[in-house]
């Protein structure tokens, strides 16, 4: 079994994140994993604690330069809030590249489905950001051992998957938290999926939607062969995903968290990592709950 390295157990709270000048402050709501993030009554709004962000795209990039120069702002680095302007591929690589500092992160759409994303909208940013709600997400943690016995490290916000490399299918073994619960299953591949990456591509593979605050992880195969019958399984939060790779050498299969990708993996474990505490910002309209609920009842 893969030893996970410790790390200090983590707070829904960003008071401590941020600094004593800062013009924000997080209001529990009575939810779990959300708080509202509401201006101070004493001071005003400082707007040089905002970065702006952008994807590569001439549309974020004109906006940027749009908001930057209305609002101001400072290097991302050092900001207490970054708002970052582009599509859902944007915002997890935001996330990725700040998890470090645990910055709050208010997307605005300037990609293509902009489900981490709220509306783009010019007029009054800086009320929107101190009115926002927060929502607290916790990464997956995936340690996969290659065919040559190295082992590689991964935080995944939306999944980790294991895909086969060629034409033969995958064989892989699953077990759960030490338990073999699949001895063979015989597919393209299998995911892990978060709450919030419930409805990405786990729900295109057939996974299931899952609340938020839900506590549950979803295991789902991609192409299940054999057992035909088998779609999948929901876990608890805590629960220790292992998957071995049957045959590695003849049928590689390979590991991805969110864009990191390893391939020839012979073992992969996955755990959430509640150590980490990623959050992004929403308007109270565009609430994320709100946007999961939804997608449960499209036609």
């Amino acid at each position: 079994m893969y030893k996970f390295p410790s790390s200090p157990s983590s707070s829904t709270d960003l008071r401590p994140w941020l600094r004593p000048r800062h013009s924000f402050a997080l209001l529990p709501t009575g939810r779990p994993d959300t708080n509202t993030f509401m201006e101070s009554d004493t001071q005003k709004t400082d707007r040089s604690l905002i970065a702006f962000v952008a994807a590569d795209t001439a549309e974020a990039q004109a906006a940027r330069l749009k908001l930057t120069d209305r609002y101001g702002g400072c290097p991302p680095e050092k900001a207490d809030v970054i708002v970052a302007l582009g599509g859902d591929g944007f915002m997890l690589e935001m996330l990725h590249r700040h998890m470090d500092r645990r910055v709050p992160i208010f997307g605005m759409n300037r990609g293509t489905v902009g489900f981490l994303m709220n509306n783009y909208r010019e007029d009054g940013l800086l009320r929107r950001v101190a009115r926002s709600r927060a929502v607290v997400l916790h990464p997956l943690r995936m340690a996969a051992r290659g065919v040559d016995g190295k082992t590689v490290e991964a935080l995944a916000i939306n999944d980790v998957s294991l895909l086969r490399q060629t034409r033969q299918t995958a064989k892989l073994k699953i077990s759960i938290d030490g338990v073999v619960r699949l001895e063979e299953l015989i597919c393209d591949g299998a995911l892990v999926s978060t709450p919030a990456g419930s409805t990405a591509y786990n729900l295109s593979i057939g996974g299931p939607i899952i609340p938020l605050a839900a506590n549950l992880l979803a295991i789902t195969p991609i192409a299940a062969f054999r057992p035909r019958r088998w779609r999948g399984a929901l876990l608890q939060h805590t629960a220790r995903v292992k998957i071995e790779i049957l045959e590695a050498e003849k049928r590689p299969v390979s590991a991805v968290a969110d864009s990191s990708e390893v391939r020839d993996v012979r073992e992969v474990e996955i755990i959430e990592d509640r150590s980490i505490a990623l959050t992004l910002l929403f308007d109270p309209q565009h609430a994320l709950e709100e946007r999961v609920l939804k997608e449960q009842f499209q036609p």
